[in-house]
């Protein structure tokens, strides 16, 4: 799951048919078959418990995972491409997957959670799809640094962190394959598509980085309430108190960590990353 090369070591051109078959045989070869209902959760201290009660997550990550499933499969099933239908089917499975794991953790331990809202499929397919591409590549690369950070302090069993580890890689699989569809994408449009298409990725971060802020300020984009800045005070959360400056650090080398398994050839997500070296270089 977390190494794979294609067989050919030739060079592989952007945009290609052999580009498209490598991120799609990427993603389903790296495929982890394990099953929820069987994961056996580790029994807590505790103080272990009221640690994983205490974070200000749940009901976010769980809302977030059921919109990602619904949005992935809605634009799959717009897609003819044989191998690219199955590949992102398979995204939209392992989506679906993550929020029951989700659902066992928080059952298995007593967590409550606040009543789910529905999760009707995107008007538009591309859009759903974009958004939430976009949204896995901002919010994986700063779960990669938190889980870090918490499997480092010791805040997580290390029970806990190995039963919880192939979500959290799996997230880096799904940022992988994105950004490479997305470059593959856009060399597929006609000349004069690709400034729309470039206008209506401008048009998703504006959305996410103002999803954000709400966030920030303690509203989803449904109107639940959460944790104000956890991201950025997530370190403390997690038994690690980092500065800002530290916690992108290790975000930004979990980040290389996570993705140095996977064949060169690839694109590796860059934007998150850019502006998080850009920001570091500012908190100096």
């Amino acid at each position: 799951m977390r190494h794979w090369a294609d067989a050919s070591p030739e060079p592989v051109r952007i945009g290609s048919r052999r580009h498209l078959q490598m991120f799609c045989e990427m993603l389903l070869q790296t495929h982890n078959p394990y099953k929820p209902a069987v994961i056996a959760w580790p029994a807590l201290s505790p103080d272990a418990l009221q640690h994983v009660k205490s974070l200000p997550i749940w009901d976010i990550a769980v809302q977030t995972e059921g919109r990602a499933s619904i949005r992935v499969q809605t634009f799959a099933d717009t897609v003819q491409e044989p191998l690219l239908r199955r590949a992102l089917e398979m995204d939209g499975a392992e989506e679906a997957r993550h929020k029951v794991v989700l659902s066992k953790l928080v059952q298995a331990y007593g967590i409550p959670l606040a009543p789910e809202p529905a999760y009707p499929p995107p008007a538009d397919p591309e859009w759903g799809w974009l958004v939430t591409g976009y949204s896995e590549c901002i919010d994986s690369f700063f779960a990669f640094g938190l889980f870090a950070a918490a499997k480092r302090s010791g805040f997580f069993p290390a029970e806990l962190v190995e039963t919880f580890e192939p979500v959290i890689q799996e997230e880096g699989r799904h940022i992988l394959f994105f950004v490479n569809w997305a470059a593959w994408y856009r060399r597929q449009l006609p000349w004069w598509r690709r400034p729309w298409f470039a206008l209506k990725v401008m048009r998703v971060w504006a959305f996410l980085i103002w999803e954000r802020i709400g966030i920030a300020r303690g509203i989803d984009s449904d109107g639940a309430a959460q944790d104000a800045n956890f991201t950025m005070n997530g370190s403390a959360s997690v038994g690690e108190a980092l500065s800002p400056r530290a916690l992108i650090e290790l975000c930004l080398a979990e980040n290389a960590r996570r993705m140095a398994g996977y064949d060169a050839r690839l694109l590796r997500p860059e934007t998150v990353p850019r502006l998080a070296r850009l920001a570091s270089r500012l908190l100096a």
